[in-house]
């Protein structure tokens, strides 16, 4: 007869017990759970339009009607300059790379009341959450961008002073540093919104007001030359410099910024650090009052 083994003797391969640490990010536990985080990104990537008529082919409309109305308004309209830019193109390329951080954002700002019942239900890591945000909306990008390049072999055809740089190769580095920057953001916004509704209704409003303030559809030259005491607003803001350095990456024009980037990242480091902090804070929690 088999003698029983006592349980406190039994080799456990996993142990889950509450976080005791005040800093937490357990890479080796989230890599664990890669299989689970590639399910997460294959259901945002396929259900988004998945029970739309025209598909995925609204990952293409949305930035090309928004670079049409940007180019009617501000450029035509308003007569912001881009120099030997076709308007269109750097419309397009700005748009591009404001959509991804602002899709990490505003898709990390809800992940605690978006995934209250199955965090309710099941353990793994909850980084993972706002990480399949950021990795799902990697896609999207990554397809908008060939599009992009479409219409930049098309205008460089046609005579357009475009090109390319030494520094575009850093392009994916500085792509990494704006959704670590959206992770980070969202990820702070997410542990206030378990206790603070309202702060949903400021999201929409704040990004709009952002993209203002950012660059999108005007080189950060243009408000040091004709608004040069509103100037600080711009170069206090972090994404203004990653949408500049893109678009100097992407199209040629202008300077590449090395204090903003170098502000930039150090900004960055420290938001994510602190998103974390809030993050493994709320999460013991936040059942309770979401």
């Amino acid at each position: 007869m088999m003698r029983q083994r006592d349980i406190n003797d039994k080799d456990w391969l996993f142990e889950i017990t509450p976080k005791n640490k005040f800093f937490s990010l357990n890479f080796k536990e989230v890599w664990q759970y890669r299989d689970l985080l590639f399910l997460f990104v294959k259901r945002d990537v396929v259900t988004v339009y998945k029970q739309t008529v025209l598909g995925p082919l609204w990952y293409l409309i949305q930035p090309l009607f928004t670079s049409v109305t940007f180019t009617i308004v501000f450029n035509n309209l308003a007569g912001i300059s881009t120099g030997a830019v076709p308007p269109f193109l750097f419309n397009l390329a700005s748009i591009t790379v404001w959509n991804y951080f602002a899709s990490c954002l505003t898709g990390t700002s809800n992940t605690f009341a978006a995934n209250a019942g199955i965090f309710g239900k099941v353990y793994f890591p909850r980084i993972i959450a706002p990480l399949t945000t950021v990795i799902s909306n990697l896609v999207r990008f990554g397809i908008q961008l060939v599009i992009f390049f479409a219409f930049f072999l098309y205008f460089y055809f046609k005579g357009a002073l475009i090109t390319f740089n030494e520094y575009t190769i850093w392009l994916p580095f500085v792509i990494a540093v704006m959704g670590v920057l959206g992770l980070g953001l969202g990820m702070i916004i997410s542990s206030m919104v378990t206790k603070y509704r309202d702060l949903n209704y400021l999201i929409g409003f704040g990004m709009q007001l952002l993209m203002y303030v950012s660059g999108v559809f005007y080189p950060m030259s243009l408000i040091h030359s004709k608004m040069p005491h509103y100037a600080w607003i711009i170069q206090y803001n972090p994404v203004a410099y990653i949408i500049e350095t893109a678009r100097y990456m992407l199209l040629g024009i202008g300077e590449f910024p090395v204090g903003g980037m170098l502000y930039t990242l150090i900004l960055t480091f420290c938001i994510f650090i602190i998103g974390v902090l809030l993050f493994n804070r709320t999460e013991k929690s936040f059942i309770d009052t979401v």
